[in-house]
C-alpha cells in the first residue's frame, strides 16, 4: 500500500463557530492541526502518496502541509467546484493515482480519530479478493449510524442506513470511515456530480454483485462531529487513550505548547491542551478543554470539557461546562454557560450577563 485519498472538504457545520474560519480538519487537537494525525498514522503504515480531496476553505490546506515531505509524504491536493460528497470527492481525485487497476487505494473520512491497524484492514483487503473492504466498528447505539452486516466471513450482505426501530438493529456494526478500493472501482463511480458512497455507491455494488469485505476493529474510534466530540479527542490524544504519532509531547494529563504562559497555581488536568502564546492566570481551573492559541483565561476562571477560540477571552470567575468559545470572541467575568453554549466568533458577552444557557 502506497497511496490513499483523505476526504476532506467538508464544511463542519456541527462543528461552528470552530469551522467558521478554519477547516474542520485543520482545527487543532492536542497541539497539531486534526488532519496531522491522520497523515502520520498513515505513513506509519507505509503509505507515501496521498491525495487531498478539498473543497471548503480549500486554500488552507497547502500552505500549511506543502508538498508533505517534513512528513515522510507526497501531497496533493484536488479541490471540487461544487461539493460532490463522499463518492463524488473520491472519484474526482482519481486522475492523480498511481495505482495499477487491481492495486489497493486507502481512503479516510477526514472526521475520524482512530485507531485502526491500516496494514490489517489492507491485509484482509488482499486476502480476501474484495472489490472493496469497509472498516467497521460496534457501537452501543447504531441508530445515528449506518449499519453493516455481514456473514460468517465478514463479506458484507447490506447497508442499512440509520434504522429507527428494534426490529432495524440487525447488528452493532456500522461503517466507521475507512476503505480500501480496487483501484478499478474508483472509475465506475459517476464523474461530475454529487455521489454519497454510503447511499449509492456502496449499495450500487451489492447490487451488482461486486465483492464487499468487512472488517470490524473494536479499537480507539471518534467520530469529531460535534465540538464535544472534538474535545474529547484531541484530550484522548494527550492522555494517550487515542493513539497518533504526531502528538508533540509525551502522554500525560496536560499538554502545554512551549510559548504559552500558565501561572504557577492554575490548574490543568483531563487532557488539556493550551496553545501557542495563550495565557492562563492565577488559580484558573483547566479539566479536559482545549484552548487555542492566544486566548487568555482569567483569574479564577473553571473551564470544563470545553473549546476556547483563537485570541479569545474568558474573565475573571467565569465557569464554563461543555461549552465551545469561538475565535475572538469575550466572555466577561462572572457568567456560567454550560451544556452545549456556544459563543460566535467576535462576539463579546458584558460581565454578569448570563448564569446558564442549555444546549440549544
Amino acid at each position: 500500500m502506497t497511496e490513499a485519498i483523505l476526504l476532506v472538504g467538508g464544511k463542519g457545520t456541527r462543528l461552528r463557530p470552530l469551522t467558521v474560519n478554519t477547516p474542520k480538519p485543520m482545527v487543532p487537537a492536542a497541539g497539531v492541526p486534526f488532519l496531522t494525525h491522520q497523515l502520520a498514522r498513515a505513513r506509519a503504515a507505509g503509505v507515501e502518496h496521498i491525495v487531498l480531496a478539498t473543497s471548503y476553505l480549500a486554500e488552507v490546506f497547502e500552505p500549511y502541509f506543502g508538498d508533505g515531505s517534513a512528513l515522510g509524504l507526497h501531497l496533493e491536493y484536488v479541490t471540487e467546484e461544487e461539493p460532490l460528497g463522499t463518492g463524488g470527492a473520491i472519484r474526482n481525485v482519481a486522475s492523480r493515482l498511481r495505482s495499477g487497476a487491481d492495486e489497493p487505494v486507502l481512503i479516510f473520512n477526514g472526521d475520524i480519530l482512530t485507531g485502526l491497524d491500516i496494514e490489517a484492514l489492507v491485509a484482509t483487503h488482499r486476502s480476501s479478493g474484495a472489490d472493496v473492504s469497509l472498516h467497521l466498528t460496534r457501537v452501543e447505539d447504531p441508530r445515528a449510524f449506518g449499519l453493516v452486516p455481514t456473514d460468517a466471513d465478514g463479506r458484507v450482505r447490506a447497508f442499512l442506513e440509520k434504522p429507527q426501530t428494534p426490529e432495524e438493529i440487525v447488528t452493532d456494526q456500522i461503517n466507521a470511515g475507512a476503505y480500501v478500493f480496487r483501484r478499478s472501482v474508483i472509475d465506475t463511480i459517476p464523474a461530475g456530480r454529487p455521489v454519497s458512497v454510503e447511499r449509492e455507491t456502496f449499495p450500487d455494488l451489492l447490487t451488482s454483485g461486486a465483492h464487499l469485505q468487512g472488517m470490524v476493529d473494536s479499537t480507539y474510534w471518534l467520530d469529531l462531529g460535534t465540538p464535544q466530540a472534538f474535545v474529547r479527542g484531541s484530550a484522548d490524544l494527550v492522555t494517550g487513550r487515542a493513539p497518533s504519532p504526531a502528538v508533540p509531547a509525551s502522554c500525560g494529563d496536560r499538554l502545554v505548547l512551549p510559548t504559552a504562559r500558565v501561572a504557577p497555581d492554575a490548574k490543568l488536568t483531563g487532557g488539556t491542551v493550551i496553545g501557542a502564546n495563550a495565557v492562563i492566570a492565577d488559580g484558573a481551573r483547566i479539566d479536559g478543554s482545549t484552548v487555542l492559541d492566544g486566548a487568555i483565561v482569567e483569574e479564577g476562571a473553571v473551564v470544563f470539557a470545553s473549546l476556547i477560540g483563537v485570541g479569545a477571552r474568558i474573565g475573571a470567575r467565569t465557569v464554563l461546562s461543555g461549552v465551545v468559545v469561538g475565535d475572538g470572541a469575550v466572555v466577561g467575568p462572572d457568567n456560567e454557560l454550560r451544556d452545549g453554549a456556544r459563543v460566535w466568533c467576535d462576539a463579546v458577552l458584558p460581565a454578569s450577563s448570563v448564569r446558564f444557557s442549555p444546549d440549544q
